[in-house]
C-alpha cells in the first residue's frame, strides 16, 4: 500500500487542481450550484476554485501535504451544502437524479481520501540483517 500512496496523492492533487481550474472556465456551472443563502456567488466560486488549485498543489509538497489535506477536508465540508442544494433543486443543472445523488457520497470519499494524507508518514523500518 505504501507504493500506492504517492500515486493516489498525485491523483487527488490532479483532481482537485483540475476542479479548481474549471471554476474559471465553467463559472456558470458553479454559479448554478450556489445556495441562495451564500453571499457573493461569483466571488465564492472564484475563491473556492483558488483554494482547490492551491491546496491541490500544496498536497504534492511533502512539507505541506498534511496542512493541504486538512485544508481540502475543510473545503470539501464547506462546499457540501452546494451539492445538497443541487440535489434538492435538480432543475438547476439538468442531469439524471442518480448523478446528483452520487455527488453527496463522493464528497465523503474525497474527505476520506484527503484524510489519509493527514497522517504522518512512518519512517522506513531499518533492514534486518541476518547473522553471518
Amino acid at each position: 500500500m505504501t507504493a500506492l500512496k504517492p500515486i493516489l496523492k498525485f491523483m487527488l492533487a490532479a483532481f482537485m487542481t483540475s476542479a479548481g481550474v474549471m471554476h474559471f472556465f465553467k463559472t456558470d456551472f458553479y454559479l448554478k450550484m450556489m445556495p441562495p443563502y451564500v453571499p457573493w456567488h461569483l466571488e465564492m466560486v472564484y475563491l473556492s476554485g483558488v483554494f482547490e488549485i492551491v491546496l491541490g498543489l500544496l498536497l504534492l509538497i511533502p512539507r505541506t501535504t498534511r496542512l493541504a489535506a486538512w485544508g481540502l477536508i475543510a473545503l470539501l465540508v464547506a462546499v457540501f451544502p452546494a451539492n445538497v442544494h443541487i440535489y434538492l433543486n435538480q432543475d438547476l443543472i439538468p442531469a439524471k437524479p442518480m448523478l446528483h445523488l452520487m455527488r453527496l457520497p463522493l464528497q465523503a470519499v474525497l474527505i476520506v481520501w484527503a484524510f489519509w494524507f493527514t497522517r504522518p508518514e512512518r519512517p522506513a523500518e531499518p533492514a534486518v540483517s541476518s547473522p553471518g
